[in-house]
């Protein structure tokens, strides 16, 4: 597993050093190394955890050298983050392998002075991890910021939110690893038989309970190998956000316009969900981004999705009052998904959640001025923050009475319900964070 270790450690140092993101660096590492399935699924464990171990590890760290982190080596703090991970978070390596493989990735990246601080450090910890322990005073966001590694302005906002044990169980949501959740081509072919061809291709499968065309996936693999993947039956996608098409209900033949398309989970899905009929225009404001959207599209089969590259501020203008249907898919927190992007808890901050209502209103209303009269619009975040869900309908609804706002619940595909705005929670319902609201404008 040396091959692996080494390669979790660049992606710690490109994610630490260099501002990387964590999944994006580790697909290019991948790309690099050749690793077996073996070493793949090791060298992501690290990666993924130590990533969301974040400011625990460092605070590990501290309790066995009085050297500050920022003093070190770059790739002192990379391999002692690695190592510090595995010996006090994963409980199935002989704490012998991780001082001897540390100190010989140091002996590579660094010199024998650095090999030798690193083993020290973790020799010191193996012998003495009480000293690690982490002991709960007077403050219990700070406690549980370091039991559950996550940042403690969160650990904050989510005890005013949802007290102790749903904190708890939030935290530990995010800290498990992700599920690969997939959304079968119904263009191409049936849910049973994507299930029968995975299963062909060596993986684990079993169908979704949230989605008729949701698959989770285990055992797979690298799935880039995935001909399945290739020949366009399946798109990778989140069960909580494949929701999210059901509820616009796109209908054959109609004009709809994603508002924040990238990378086109959603857009290609309500193009399934309309039988690649109709049009489609797809919006973001970067070109990269575009291009993913159209290379899905390519490989999905899809032809109605035509991309724009446009702030989509400007599309009320641009399209007003043309769309059948508005998808606003809208930038936000985050804080839904935390599980899916380790890295991402803690590079935001609160000053950050504060600014984003005003964006969303923004967009929030160029989709009003898109849709034409009796058309829908849904308005979709990936976040659990009031301030840009039921708030932001609120504000919306009460400066829109040409707007009546639609039980959102009511088109969840297999578990309807009669909740005007949806809502999930991690901790609650087993899946990502997500909102949903629908509301249709009024006929003239």
């Amino acid at each position: 597993m040396d091959k692996a270790r080494e390669t979790a450690m660049k992606v710690l140092y490109a994610v630490h050093e260099n501002g990387a993101y964590a999944n994006v660096a580790l697909v290019e590492a991948f790309r690099e190394a050749r690793l077996d399935d073996l070493e793949r699924r090791f060298a992501t464990e690290l990666v993924y955890g130590a990533v969301k171990a974040g400011d625990t590890l460092d605070w590990i760290i501290r309790q066995y050298t009085k050297r500050p982190l920022r003093k070190m080596a770059p790739y002192v703090r990379a391999v002692l983050r690695l190592g510090v991970f595995q010996l006090f978070f994963l409980d199935k390596i002989p704490p012998s392998a991780v001082c001897n493989e540390s100190t010989e990735l140091m002996k590579k990246y660094g010199h024998i002075g650095t090999a030798r601080f690193v083993n020290a450090i973790l020799r010191t910890a193996t012998r003495e991890p009480e000293k690690a322990r982490i002991v709960e005073g007077k403050d219990k966001a700070a406690y549980l910021s370091l039991a559950m590694q996550h940042p403690v302005w969160l650990i904050r906002r989510w005890l005013r939110a949802f007290g102790r044990e749903e904190t708890e169980r939030l935290c530990a949501f995010d800290n498990a690893p992700a599920v690969l959740s997939l959304r079968t081509n119904l263009l191409r072919t049936t849910r049973e038989a994507l299930m029968e061809r995975l299963r062909e291709e060596g993986a684990e499968v079993r169908p979704s309970e949230w989605t008729p065309e949701g698959v989770l996936c285990t055992g797979h693999g690298a799935l880039d190998a995935s001909q399945a993947l290739r020949d366009g039956l399946f798109q990778v996608q989140d069960e909580s956000s494949m929701q999210v098409a059901h509820v616009v209900a796109p209908k054959p033949g109609e004009f709809v316009l994603d508002m924040c398309s990238a990378p086109g989970g959603k857009t290609t899905h309500l193009a399934e969900m309309m039988g690649n009929k109709g049009r489609i225009v797809a919006l973001d404001i970067y070109d990269t981004k575009l291009a993913r959207v159209e290379e899905n599209a390519k490989r999905l089969g899809i032809s109605i999705i035509e991309t724009k590259c446009l702030d989509a501020r400007e599309a009320g203008h641009i399209f007003a009052g043309k769309a059948d249907r508005v998808l606003l898919d809208a930038p936000c927190s985050g804080l839904g998904v935390l599980r899916r992007r380790p890295d991402a808890r803690w590079r935001k901050s609160e000053e950050e959640i504060a600014h984003l209502p005003e964006l969303q209103r923004e967009l929030l209303e160029s989709a009003a001025c898109a849709v034409r009269p009796g058309g829908v619009v849904v308005y979709s975040t990936c976040t659990i923050e009031p301030a840009e869900n039921e708030e932001m309908v609120r504000v919306f609804l009460a400066s829109h009475e040409e707007f009546v706002q639609e039980t959102a619940g009511e088109y969840l595909p297999l578990r309807p319900s009669k909740d005007d705005m949806v809502q999930f929670y991690p901790q609650r319902h087993g899946i990502d964070g997500f909102f949903i609201a629908r509301f249709r404008r009024k006929e003239a």
